[in-house]
């Protein structure tokens, strides 16, 4: 693995935590609706139950900690504190890209401590579309999930961030193809995320006859990614532009907005029970249990956040943050009259005037 290349995953995180890398004038869509309220919710708030299950395993909460790093030495005390606070919680996590495990056998421990100190959870394995799309060999799938005992393997799509990163890979030719032959060969799950540009009813049900088990939508709203490599690119080439002025602010604002994806996969699934069986994902821009509860509402099986758990996480804040998000949660669910997350999926969402 070159040293470029390490430099750039400590580059995404610095960035992201310090960096304006969140959408300009666009948001979820999540301020746009509001629960009905239940002035007779007939049951004790210590009664309600957050567990559930995800992929047919069953889980402490509807919530993910989604991909974020991996593949250099500061990285694995990022992935162990990680890992002990959704093993704490009994949540899933997610690791960053594994191509750097592929590439180079330095850095596979940043990777491999997550089983290590999260020994019951979810953990799932994470490679990017382009590398997909070259096809993975087996001994490349084996080394992935072996690392971390992986339960699943996510793939993410990121076209636009590849667009404007300095070094990105824009080939994206053969990826549903070569999809297809992973889903049919792996022995565990696939998931297919995006990382901020959200993924809309067409693309899912592509995703879906191709195999995928579950899709994270990755919405428009939270973190862009074309602005932590925007970023990137200036710092190292200064103020020369690839894409015009008045074109630039809308490229670095793409995407469609989590909730928009989330009410599109949702009608979706209507369609046909083979569609109905893919269990959704929401993230981007999640901040808290409310932004969790409406995502739920809106179809999705758990929700998932990068960006500000990594911030709590840097503030050394990262559990207190999760248990204050479960108690909005479970406010939401008490204030609806909904005493498991299974009644919650089923309350109604007034969409705001």
């Amino acid at each position: 693995m070159s040293e470029r290349t390490t430099e750039r995953k400590q580059d995404h995180v610095e960035i992201c935590l310090h960096g304006d890398v969140v959408f300009n004038g666009k948001t979820t869509g999540f301020e746009q609706f509001v629960f009905a309220h239940d002035a007779l919710p007939e049951l004790s708030f210590s009664d309600i139950d957050l567990s559930t299950t995800f992929l047919g395993k069953a889980i402490g909460a509807p919530l993910m900690i989604s991909s974020m790093t991996g593949g250099y030495s500061e990285a694995a005390t990022l992935n162990q504190r990680l890992a002990e606070a959704a093993e704490r919680f009994g949540i899933p996590l997610g690791v960053g890209s594994m191509r750097q495990a592929l590439e180079n056998s330095s850095y596979r421990e940043s990777f491999a401590v997550v089983r290590k100190y999260a020994p019951t959870i979810q953990i799932f394995a994470n490679i990017g579309a382009p590398e997909v799309a070259k096809g993975l060999k087996k001994s490349d799938i084996n080394t992935m999930l072996e690392l971390l005992q992986a339960d699943g393997l996510i793939v993410h799509l990121n076209a636009a961030q590849e667009l404007f990163q300095p070094e990105g890979n824009t080939d994206f030719r053969h990826v549903l193809d070569q999809l297809a032959i992973l889903t049919a060969n792996i022995p565990v799950p696939v998931i297919v995320k995006e990382v901020g540009c959200g993924i809309s009813a067409s693309v899912a049900r592509r995703l879906i006859e191709a195999g995928v088990k579950a899709i994270d939508v990755a919405g428009a709203g939270g973190i862009s990614w074309q602005k932590v490599e925007e970023i990137r690119y200036t710092r190292q080439f200064g103020q020369e532009r690839r894409f015009s002025l008045p074109a630039l602010d809308e490229l670095l604002n793409w995407g469609i907005p989590t909730a928009q994806c989330l009410l599109d996969i949702r009608a979706l699934k209507k369609e046909s029970p083979a569609f109905n069986a893919i269990e959704i994902i929401a993230s981007g821009g999640i901040q808290c249990g409310t932004d969790i509860a409406k995502s739920l509402a809106l179809g999705a099986q758990l929700a998932a956040s990068a960006r500000s758990l990594l911030k709590a996480l840097h503030d050394s804040t990262l559990e207190e943050t999760i248990t204050s998000w479960l108690n909005d949660l479970r406010a939401v669910m008490f204030l609806t009259g909904a005493a498991t997350i299974a009644e919650l999926r089923h309350k109604t969402l007034i969409t705001k005037p």
